[in-house]
């Protein structure tokens, strides 16, 4: 074993295989990880398909097979996916649900047992029901597909479950909305654990346009205007986001993104909806911001670190983008920094 591969660090992902299991729920937010692995080496996901049958029906008539038996126990740090299931797989007519009945309760009795603190549970879209069964979103914040959301409330009277929303993270506790929203909040996961830079390079190779509505959650600011696929900003906006403290003038950028910088500013405004220098100050005060709420460096030094002049620019900049102060910020709880 190389010293790299002794340096990665190994997250278990065990994905939950439900009977009709929705496929894009399982393909989405496994390609995510598969991806992440790929374009970078400090975070291995090593994934494994467990259920309470080696062979189950998916939700577009293909049978899926060599699924491992539920496991007895899961390793501290695990990440648990729990997939949906569709009501009326394609090509398949059901007499009886008798026996997915019996196989979605034996994944109820063993999420009781396996979610023990210290192991993260993922639901994707009508997964959340299973986890409410097993009592695992009680008192937290969760959501799930439209469809669902109703009986998700009958299964889970005391959780707080939120409409519109493409996924919520509470401690350990994440939901997803509906199918693709599984994608999304794999991509939020990767963030986390790999860095936003993988993060946006999975989502560039899966061409996910980065939704952002009324009620969804707010969008991290390292992936605001990059719902777009145009390579030449993205190779200007790569550059920034590995260093937002360097001294980045249109020019420089325009050589990053092989392009003349009167052409650059026109596609930045065209398809980011913001100019060069907007764009390189939101990454500043994206780092200056977690620099604030998880360091103790007085705001002097936060500015220098994020690439700003001086305190007051740095000030001047924050402000345009935040209501509360950068010392108010830090005494925020993370969910409420932003605000």
């Amino acid at each position: 074993m190389t010293n790299d591969m002794q340096r990665r660090r190994e997250i278990p992902v065990y994905m939950v295989v439900p009977p009709r299991a929705l496929l894009l729920d399982i393909a989405g937010p496994m390609e995510v990880l598969r991806k992440a692995n790929l374009v970078q080496e400090e975070v291995f996901f090593s994934v494994r398909y467990i259920g309470p049958a080696p062979t189950v029906g998916s939700s577009i008539g293909l049978q899926l097979a060599a699924v491992e038996p539920l496991p007895e126990e899961l390793p501290e740090g695990s990440l648990v996916v729990v997939s949906g299931a569709a009501d009326k797989p394609l090509g398949q007519v059901f007499d009886s649900r008798a026996e997915d009945v019996r196989l979605e309760a034996a994944i109820v009795a063993w999420l009781k047992r396996a979610i023990l603190p210290g192991r993260r549970l993922v639901s994707i879209c009508s997964g959340a029901l299973l986890a409410a069964r097993a009592g695992l979103l009680d008192g937290y914040e969760c959501t799930t597909h439209h469809e669902t959301t109703a009986e998700l409330i009958r299964l889970a009277p005391t959780a707080r479950v939120r409409e519109n929303r493409l996924y919520v993270e509470d401690g350990e506790r994440l939901t997803s909305a509906g199918i693709t929203a599984g994608i999304d909040l794999m991509l939020h996961i990767v963030a986390k654990e790999a860095g936003h830079a993988t993060a946006l390079a999975v989502a560039r190779y899966l061409v996910v346009y980065l939704r952002r509505g009324g009620a969804d959650p707010q969008l991290s600011p390292w992936l605001e205007g990059r719902n777009h696929i145009h390579p030449a900003i993205h190779r200007a906006q790569d550059a920034v986001a590995a260093d937002p403290a360097r001294d980045w003038s249109v020019d420089e950028l325009a050589r990053v993104a092989v392009t003349s910088p009167r052409n650059l500013s026109r596609l930045f405004n065209e398809h980011t909806g913001m100019s060069v220098s907007d764009y390189v100050n939101r990454m500043r005060i994206a780092l200056a911001h977690e620099l604030v709420v998880t360091t103790r460096l007085d705001m002097e030094s936060v500015a220098e670190r994020a690439g700003f002049a001086s305190t007051r620019q740095f000030r001047r900049a924050w402000n345009r983008l935040h209501s509360a102060s950068p010392s108010r910020a830090r005494k925020l709880p993370p969910e409420h920094a932003r605000a």
